[in-house]
């Protein structure tokens, strides 16, 4: 049996297999392509409809054949969350995951690190690899309650969408109209998170990012990508709106095509100046955290390309080393290489699994898309020149959102 950490993954016989989490939890699935889509409703699984072809939810436990999935399948997402929607998974016994094969015998088991204001955990997945099946540990939080995780899947959710502040919707996408990015839809997580950053910022009469991405992680939002306007001054949304497309910088964020969600809010402080706060982000998906650490692989295989060296090939146990050390960063605030009990890369990598002779690693936080973290390593030294060491030649990535900077990054290398 393994015992898996996020990240790690075991592969799977052939043949149905079982998940079950025991517990006061739904279990669901989501049936993807390779692009992280459901192809229609009947690809989502869950209380309300417990077959699909392929997959079939009883009880606390889900039944996947991969052979029998509908055509095109590559991937089953299984998600928990709470029996009581008003609950946070953080009120319940900690979730554990166990798989099974034929005859029952035990495949597997995962014990996520316990959520806690989240009410929606990516668990794990069943992708296909090759010619055979795998098992992939996630244990991610997700924004809150299935209807907004089911969307993000392509699953058509009718709910009622959050009161427009006085057309700031409307303004921005018709400014992101203009420029080919699509448009964004209001968040209420987002929006209640720039409220009461909003608040903060008024009540110290100064503009300031502290506490910000702990208050939307804390909400329930979990995302890929996030960036903020923080600006005191203008006196209606409209005025917002003008002055962040103003600003070069400011206009970037407010267009980028990468946003999908928002949230606005401002607060009057005593000296009469009213300040803002507007969130922009991207909810978490696996397919688009897969899709992010690939860029990363491929925008550092062009500088090394650049400097005449081969490329790095991607292994998987070193991307499970440094997926699970951004995710400790983020979970036990520290930034460092050397973890809180004194582990270095060379550890990590070696408890995953890896039997490389030599290791190398480059961390990073408050990027916010594969360029800019790249870009940022090869304009540090110490960073460029573990890139460009020729006698590395695989690497593994790894990315979390949260934490005070918002976004960790991890960069393993080995030889």
């Amino acid at each position: 049996m393994s015992e898996l950490v996020p990240g790690g993954n075991v592969p799977l016989p052939g043949g149905a297999v079982a998940v079950r989490v025991p517990g006061p939890f739904d279990v669901s699935a989501l049936i993807t392509d390779d692009g992280g889509k459901v192809r229609g409703d009947g690809d989502f699984v869950f209380y309300n409809q417990p077959t699909a072809p392929g997959a079939r939810l009883h009880g606390d436990t889900l039944t996947v054949d991969p052979a029998r999935l509908r055509a095109g399948a590559t991937r089953v997402t299984v998600v928990i969350s709470p029996a009581d929607p008003g609950t946070a998974l953080g009120g319940l016994p900690a979730p554990t995951l166990h798989v099974t094969g034929a005859g029952g015998r035990t495949l597997a088991r995962f014990a996520p690190p316990r959520p806690r204001q989240e009410t929606v955990l990516l668990l794990a997945e069943l992708y296909r690899r090759g010619g055979g099946w795998k098992l992939r540990a996630v244990g991610q939080g997700y924004a809150d309650g299935l209807a907004g995780l089911a969307r993000d899947f392509g699953v058509e959710v009718t709910e009622d969408a959050p009161a427009d502040p006085d057309g700031f919707v409307g303004l921005v996408n018709s400014a992101r109209a203009s420029a080919g990015s699509p448009s964004i839809a209001l968040d209420a997580r987002l929006a209640s998170a720039a409220r009461d950053h909003a608040v903060a910022m008024a009540a110290r009469g100064r503009l300031e990012a502290e506490g910000l991405y702990p208050r939307v992680t804390a909400t329930g939002y979990t995302y890929l990508t996030v960036g903020e306007h923080l600006v005191s001054g203008p006196r209606s949304p409209a005025e917002f709106v003008e002055y962040c497309l103003g600003s070069d910088r400011a206009r970037r964020t407010l267009l980028d095509p990468a946003f999908t969600h928002a949230g606005l809010a401002y607060a009057p402080a005593r000296s009469g100046d009213v300040y803002w706060t507007a969130l922009w982000a991207r909810p978490f998906t696996p397919a688009d955290l897969a899709g992010t650490a690939t860029e990363v692989v491929d925008l550092t295989n062009r500088e090394r390309a650049r400097a005449g060296l081969p490329p790095l090939a991607l292994d998987p146990i070193l991307t499970t080393a440094a997926q699970a050390h951004s995710a400790d960063m983020v979970a036990r605030a520290f930034y460092s290489h050397i973890s809180p009990e004194g582990s270095q890369p060379w550890d990590r990598a070696a408890a995953a699994g890896s039997r490389r002779r030599s290791i190398g690693e480059n961390i990073a936080c408050g990027q916010r898309s594969p360029a800019e973290v790249v870009q940022g390593w090869m304009d540090s030294p110490g960073h460029r020149a573990n890139i460009l060491k020729r006698d590395f030649t695989h690497i593994g990535v790894g990315f979390a959102g949260g934490g005070q900077a918002g976004t960790y990054w991890t960069q393993l290398f080995g030889a």
